[in-house]
């Protein structure tokens, strides 16, 4: 597997500094770095960069709602998933990541609707729409997994998987966004497992968090820094050392300082299981 997580205070024009950058904090997965209007030439030198010093770009994000109460709105989102897919493509990165989205007026919140059977005919339609018109032969479209959305399990990530029925479709693994309710919390061993005996052949990336449950009614659980909460990376990261060498680990939502420590706790599990970041 490879470790990645964001860099600060780089110049994002440079392909070779950006790379460096990646590289001096250990690294050897970066965010996708480009905007899809770029031109060939742009795209060329950063993928460039990024074989010159073995870093591997691991995921375009398409963050929208393709799934929207508007239908204007939820037109322009998945011109946008289209638009950044051919971006992941014209880049060679493990896959384009999105939510599935929701039927409400929050593009990432809850809705009454986003786990019913129409949310998920729906969910099969756009992203078959979306994949069908790049035809993405090095990349793919991934759904992120969510609390209070398709998919937000592994047998749910499946039927969808089954349903798109597109080879171009693959999984983007954050496990701690499925851990909404305590018997998940206490188990999130078992759970991993879980996750990556239905879904392994098919992840294209992973976010790296943590998460912790509050003692305060009725429930809160809380994203938090990795090695500060319940998700077991022993767990974690042996099921991800069995996939391709190549599965980028992502670290995400944290404030600049908070990186290093989570690098730092990731790296030592890896270290104790004798894991290759």
């Amino acid at each position: 597997m490879r470790l990645g997580g964001p860099v600060f205070n780089v110049d994002n024009t440079d392909p070779e500094l950006w790379a460096q950058a990646h590289r001096a904090l250990g690294y050897r997965a970066a965010y996708g770095p480009l905007d899809p209007k770029a031109d060939d030439r742009t795209v060329a030198a950063w993928s460039a960069a990024a074989k010159a010093h073995d870093l591997l770009i691991a995921e375009v994000g398409a963050w929208s709602n393709p799934i929207g109460p508007d239908p204007v709105q939820a037109r322009a989102a998945v011109a946008k998933c289209q638009e950044m897919l051919a971006l992941a493509e014209r880049l060679g990165a493990r896959c384009c990541v999105n939510i599935v989205g929701s039927r409400g007026a929050q593009w990432d919140g809850p809705h009454p609707e986003n786990l019913s059977e129409a949310t998920f005919d729906l969910t099969v339609q756009v992203v078959r729409q979306i994949i069908d018109a790049v035809k993405p032969t090095r990349t793919c479209y991934a759904l992120e997994t969510m609390p209070w959305v398709f998919p937000d399990s592994p047998e749910n990530y499946l039927r969808l998987l089954r349903a798109i029925d597109r080879k171009a479709c693959g999984v983007h693994l954050d496990p701690v966004n499925m851990v909404n309710c305590p018997s998940r919390y206490y188990q999130t061993g078992d759970f991993l497992r879980a996750c990556f005996a239905q879904l392994g052949p098919h992840i294209r990336s992973c976010h790296a968090k943590d998460i912790t449950l509050s003692g305060k009614l009725t429930l809160h659980l809380d994203e938090c820094r990795a090695g500060l909460g319940a998700l077991d990376y022993r767990a974690f990261l042996t099921e991800l050392a069995k996939l391709d060498a190549d599965t980028p680990l992502m670290l995400e939502h944290l404030p600049e300082p908070e990186y290093a420590p989570a690098a730092a706790h990731i790296r030592g599990v890896a270290k104790q299981l004798g894991v290759s970041l």
